[in-house]
């Protein structure tokens, strides 16, 4: 017979008295650490008597499917600035897993066409009284696009 068995369910007296009449060599009871904590300290105590150990398991279910070296491969890309879509296609992963393996909170949606710097560069020469047809001409930016980043800023976003 079996000297050891996980067992997932509540242990009330029944279900001990119950699982010592099926299993009478029984030495050692798994459970999860859930169940574990809410198993009354009597019954610990009770089946520590009769020479039974009640032991909490850690890990339990499916098994993680990407290793950590591959979680910090995607990082480092991210990091590096390729986007997800590019680093799916290069490590043959889907565009979901890399969006879970993922640390930092990436948003999808287009990046940004004008970086921080062109974007104050466009601020500094509204600021200075620069009209926004001259701003457009003279950064090579739609005017369309100037109104439009001006906009941004002072809505916060």
């Amino acid at each position: 017979m079996k000297d050891e068995i996980y067992f997932n369910k509540p242990l009330s007296f029944s279900r001990i008295m119950e699982l010592l009449d099926q299993y009478p060599d029984l030495k050692k009871i798994s459970c999860p650490p859930s169940l574990y904590a809410r198993t009354s300290p009597k019954y610990l105590e009770a089946l520590d008597e009769l020479g039974i150990t009640v032991v909490p398991v850690e890990k339990k279910g499916r098994p993680k499917k990407y290793k950590d070296e591959e979680i910090e491969k995607v990082q480092k890309l991210l990091k590096s600035g390729q986007t997800p879509r590019e680093i799916a296609e290069n490590l043959g992963m889907s565009l979901k897993t890399v969006y879970y393996l993922k640390d930092s909170p990436l948003k999808r949606g287009r990046k940004n066409k004008y970086s921080p710097q062109q974007v104050q560069e466009v601020k500094k020469l509204n600021q200075k009284g620069v009209p926004a047809k001259e701003i457009a001409s003279h950064l090579d930016i739609p005017i369309r696009t100037v109104y439009s980043l001006l906009k941004r800023d002072k809505n916060g976003t």
